[in-house]
């Protein structure tokens, strides 16, 4: 008799314990752009909880999955972001659990039509993804804070986009649909904004995501220090990006207050652009902060304590990195890369250092290949070179 009531007992703690088998299986979302409106109030959570998700198209090959997830803003208030975890249909054959790339996009614009779950061509994915996945990798890809969600994107904080690329590898392990184990290795990788969220990723999972296994960092063509990336754009190429960067910092940070420097071209550029796409951003070559503007914002206190806040360096990640830019690169300027891999080095960071002759886009291409067998060497354990 005793027994008895021991096994049930037990049986008992069991069930009060465990709750319902599917208690942690999110609800499918809406079809359509009703997907990526969050429930009001966001339901209750942890960082990297999916509020929502559907299956996507299958390719034969890879599993896909359209996710809502929950991270945290520049200013840690509570968000819903977007994304994709993309999962091999092949059983994972390697030791432990199945690796999962966390990928930072590139610049894709800063309306909701451009996130990257959406914006066409995907350029990322015949370069490193595709490369990715054929080696048994989970890949996460966010689309962060405010790109297909309600609210201005904001490109380029820093803050911003780290939380939701470590949140983008987490609620992959979240969702039971794509079978993806807790504990395996994580890499966060990205080029030229995505190079700034993988960057961002690393400097702050230490902190932020302390349970995550971070097995390397690739971050390529980096905006490390927008200040000085700030001064090349104006009257460059680039300028362009250097209007999608003010946007992206006002809508992080409200006292920015952006339009209260804007003479008459300029409001009407901040009304009517806010929606804009990456290929929009060349019509404004060579342009002037001073075109603009009544006063140049980036000179001022407010704005100034903010892109302090966003350089990058002053948080070394403790997982090795690949750091690399084009030597000709006319977008990013390659001394704040030095820059940044120097104060890492400093810091005891493993970083690998790579140049490619090309300027800012045909590096993205020249790099893949490497991208990739850096990260399959650190998750198979490897040591990373160290250039420092």
């Amino acid at each position: 008799m005793r027994r008895l009531w021991t096994v049930l007992l037990a049986a008992l703690l069991v069930f009060t314990t465990a709750g319902p088998a599917n208690a942690a299986e999110p609800p499918r979302g809406p079809d359509g752009d009703a997907f990526y409106t969050p429930p009001t109030p966001l339901p209750a959570g942890a960082d990297g909880d999916v509020v929502w998700w559907r299956p996507l198209p299958d390719s034969g090959s890879t599993r896909g999955y359209l996710v809502l997830y929950r991270s945290r803003s520049a200013t840690d208030t509570p968000i819903a972001v977007s994304g994709r975890v993309l999962v091999p249909a092949k059983p994972w054959t390697g030791a432990g659990p199945r690796p999962i790339v966390s990928v930072a996009s590139g610049t894709r614009g800063i309306g909701d039509r451009c996130a990257p779950s959406k914006f066409q061509p995907d350029y990322e994915k015949p370069l490193f993804v595709d490369a990715m996945l054929s080696r048994g990798w989970a890949v996460a890809i966010t689309d962060y804070e405010g790109l297909g969600t309600p609210g201005t994107h904001t490109y380029v904080v820093g803050r911003s986009e780290g939380h939701t690329v470590i949140d983008a590898a987490r609620a992959a392990t979240r969702l039971p649909a794509a079978g993806l184990a807790a504990g395996g290795p994580v890499a966060f990788s990205g080029y030229s904004q995505g190079g700034g969220g993988a960057a961002w990723a690393g400097e702050l999972a230490p902190s932020y995501a302390p349970e995550l296994h971070v097995a390397g960092i690739t971050a390529g063509g980096t905006p490390a220090d927008l200040n000085v990336v700030a001064k090349s754009l104006d009257g460059g190429i680039g300028f362009g990006f250097l209007l999608l960067s003010a946007l992206g910092l006002d809508a992080a940070y409200p006292e920015l207050d952006l339009p209260a420097y804007l003479n008459d071209r300029g409001r009407t550029l901040y009304e009517t652009q806010r929606d804009a796409c990456v290929e929009a951003v060349f019509g404004y070559a060579f342009g002037h902060i001073a075109d603009y503007t009544t006063a140049n914002p980036l000179t001022t206190p407010k704005w100034q304590a903010r892109l302090a806040e966003n350089e990058l360096g002053t948080r070394p990640p403790r997982a090795p990195i690949f750091l690399f830019h084009g030597s000709l690169d006319e977008i990013i300027p390659l001394s704040q890369a030095q820059t940044l891999r120097r104060e890492y080095c400093a810091a005891g960071v493993d970083v690998t250092w790579g140049t490619y002759v090309g300027e800012h886009v045909t590096t993205l291409a020249f790099s893949a290949g490497d991208v990739v067998n850096y990260l399959g060497d650190r998750f198979a354990g490897k040591p990373a070179r160290a250039d420092c």
